[in-house]
């Protein structure tokens, strides 16, 4: 499979504190890549890292991919909310560079639930309907390389479950997916690998399943 992002030897830091340090990892197209550990590890900031939204203090991280390419979801929502949830699919869309239309859009926005709401100002939605317009802006720009920090959160069971289902669409794609999860015995069977960071600065990266066979974690 082809190599979509490779980190080698990366460390960060804040001040003399240090969040991680020399990780080493590679990922291939059709890969989920769970990250898991501790409130506190360095999760989301590892993100960040490989998504190239942070430089790493040490060490040199190569994405094979455009940057129109990344997609990233994370705790900010990156939603307009004097836009209809329609508005901002179709901003976004312009913004990447995407020959995207209202009738693509639409489809999206029945995909992830909205099509209810679809002309409402996306400031009047939940927390959860706000997280499934972040996930249609990904299935509308379609990235090669993603990452998710913590996207299940303010979903509730049947969109958890639809978000599980277009990750697993994304990935037979050839998508190449980075997820920060605290329920590994939910996510680890959508896993082909696992990146478990400590607050005691122990990383790892292994497969799913040696990771599973590591710390005893029985899934189905």
């Amino acid at each position: 499979m082809t190599t979509l992002i490779e980190a080698r030897s990366i460390s960060q830091f804040y001040g003399h504190k240090a969040v991680f340090r020399k990780l080493f990892l590679t990922a291939a197209a059709g890969e989920v890549h769970l990250v898991l550990g501790p409130n506190g590890a360095g999760k989301s900031t590892l993100l960040k890292v490989l998504s190239g939204l942070l430089s790493p203090t040490q060490g040199t991280v190569h994405r094979r991919v455009e940057p129109g390419e990344i997609g990233y979801m994370g705790h900010e929502t990156f939603i307009y909310p004097r836009l209809s949830a329609v508005q901002n699919l179709l901003f976004w869309g312009r913004l990447y560079g995407r020959d995207v239309d209202r009738e693509q859009v639409l489809e999206v926005l029945t995909r992830v639930g909205l099509q209810a709401v679809a002309y409402e100002e996306a400031g009047h939605f939940s927390r959860g309907m706000a997280q499934r317009l972040s996930l249609g802006r990904l299935l509308l720009l379609q990235p090669r390389l993603l990452f998710l920090d913590e996207p299940s959160t303010g979903l509730d069971a049947s969109s958890q479950g639809l978000l599980g289902q277009e990750i697993g669409r994304m990935r037979s794609r050839g998508a190449c997916v980075f997820w920060v999860s605290h329920d590994p015995e939910r996510d680890l069977p959508k896993a082909d690998a696992v990146v478990a960071l400590s607050d005691k600065h122990g990383e790892q990266h292994a497969s799913a399943a040696a990771y599973r066979e590591a710390q005893g974690v029985l899934c189905g």
